[in-house]
């Protein structure tokens, strides 16, 4: 057996990130967005522009129904258009948290100032983004925001070129693409 010092990378993981409507009102804040998930070396899988009704709010935040929060987070996830996200690198979902930063505004200035709800967060509500928490979580996500998508394809068709780096970013359609896709 051969050892090497090269590094095998480890699979890809995928999450949802989401733009709430206080960024996406705003384009250059948008645009800040874009390129912090590009500069912190994320592949953008996919990326859809949306408007939910009230009832896709109700459902995606069902699990938090009876909080003190969830009338206030369902109408205002249903006030303006949004931007979702696939994204996928080595521990997504840990990456992707820490560049959202803590829930709480206030919270997130003083302990991560850096981070994108420190330097864009209006309120605990109006945070600017949200992420999933889990690997589980992060399935019903993405299926939620984009049913088409297929997760076993994915992984064994396109994961593996993503994960060696034999992708380009589409600069015209916003993510990334293998060399095979048009």
């Amino acid at each position: 057996m051969l050892l090497t010092s090269r590094r095998l990378s480890k699979v890809l993981q995928l999450t949802l990130a989401a733009i709430k409507p206080d960024a996406v009102a705003h384009p250059v804040m948008l645009e800040a967005l874009h390129q912090r998930i590009l500069d912190n070396n994320f592949v953008i899988v996919r990326y859809k522009d949306l408007v939910w009704r009230k009832q896709d709010s109700e459902r995606f935040y069902a699990e938090h129904a009876g909080r003190f929060f969830y009338q206030r987070l369902v109408e205002f996830m249903s006030s303006g258009p949004m931007r979702a996200y696939i994204l996928a690198r080595e521990d997504a979902i840990s990456h992707w948290r820490q560049l959202m930063g803590p829930t709480k505004v206030f919270r997130a200035r003083y302990t991560s100032p850096d981070s994108i709800r420190a330097q864009f967060g209006l309120t605990d509500t109006r945070n600017t983004t949200h992420g999933s928490d889990s690997i589980d979580t992060a399935h019903r996500e993405i299926n939620f925001f984009f049913p088409e998508f297929n997760f076993e394809e994915w992984m064994e068709k396109e994961e593996p070129s993503f994960r060696h780096g034999v992708m380009k970013y589409d600069q015209e359609r916003l993510i990334h693409t293998l060399p095979t896709q048009n």
